[in-house]
């Protein structure tokens, strides 16, 4: 079993920055990638970025390629999701997961509203 928390969402204007955080718990032993999703009023639940605990591979959704950046600290089992120059799309519920051998967990959710 792995838990998940979220935190660090909140509003902020548009060209702003804020940084996500996940802490994990549990099994984190058996984690080989967490990542980040997020979901807007009325749209289905879309990838933002992986990060893959073997190797540090770093994939990102094209829609925030060069903005947002994904990362690791492994001495306090949490992943990071900074934000920079937000735009009003940016806005939605975001999530961690982490992904074991069979098994996928989740955390709550963190809110994200950036106004215009």
């Amino acid at each position: 079993q792995v838990q998940l928390v979220e935190s660090g969402g909140g509003l902020v204007q548009a060209g702003g920055s804020l940084r996500l955080s996940c802490a994990a718990s549990g099994s984190i032993f058996s984690i080989g990638a967490m990542e980040w999703y997020r979901q807007a009023p009325g749209k289905e639940r879309e990838w933002v970025a992986s990060i893959n605990t073997r190797d540090g591979g770093t994939p990102y959704a094209a829609s925030v390629k060069g903005r947002f950046t994904i990362s690791r600290d492994s001495t306090k089992n949490t992943v990071y999701l900074q934000m920079n120059s937000l735009k009003p799309e940016d806005t939605a519920v975001y999530y961690c997961n982490a992904h074991t051998y069979g098994n996928t967990y989740w955390g709550q959710g963190t809110q994200v509203t950036v106004s215009s």
